[in-house]
């Protein structure tokens, strides 16, 4: 299963995630097409396999790139430090971002066990920011908004530059100011 998985990221990356063919992806590793479906129930069941793997990748990403005592003694450092992770796992492999951070393949949605490794990954992130006084959802909706944000148009307006990262730490201490200062109305709660 592990080679399909690989066959499979390897044809997305050269034909993006609507281009995953099970033809061309049987071809990869020495089988017919309908020989996968013994593996794999679906290509659904194949993008939910990618998409833990991707999320298992994201976490192992980001604990080698944010230090979990940091928080406590640099924590706007700690965040500007997760947040310059977050957008360089996502432009090291654009397909990958779309798969765990967009909905760009129709019907798909992960599995429960799936979905699990990807609200860890959240909780995790949420941990870390609540020791920046972030806690409340619509900052937190906000922090991930503003993360995907940098991420996707670093990818799709200047891909291989860094014309959106260098915004990085000023976002993060603009969004860190106003959820310091922002007093929110019910509506706003709700």
């Amino acid at each position: 299963m592990a080679e399909i998985v690989s066959a499979a990221w390897e044809v997305v990356r050269e034909h993006g995630l609507a281009g995953l063919s099970m033809r061309d992806l049987g071809e990869r590793v020495g089988m017919r097409a309908q020989s996968i479906y013994s593996y794999f129930a679906s290509k659904h069941d194949i993008y939910d396999a990618m998409f833990l793997e991707g999320y298992e990748a994201f976490i192992d990403w980001m604990d080698s790139a944010v230090d979990d005592d940091e928080p406590e003694t640099d924590p706007v450092g700690s965040a500007r430090l997760a947040v310059r992770g977050f957008v360089e796992f996502c432009t090291s492999d654009p397909v990958r971002y779309q798969l765990l951070f967009q909905r760009t393949i129709p019907g798909f949605e992960p599995s429960p066990r799936s979905y699990t490794v990807a609200e860890d990954a959240y909780e995790r992130s949420r941990r870390r920011l609540a020791i920046l006084g972030v806690e409340d959802q619509p900052t937190l909706d906000l922090w991930t908004a503003m993360m995907t944000g940098l991420a996707s148009q670093q990818i799709s307006n200047d891909p291989g530059g860094t014309r959106w990262e260098k915004l990085i730490d000023r976002a993060v201490d603009m969004l860190l100011t106003d959820a310091r200062d922002h007093t929110y109305t019910e509506s706003e709660r709700a």
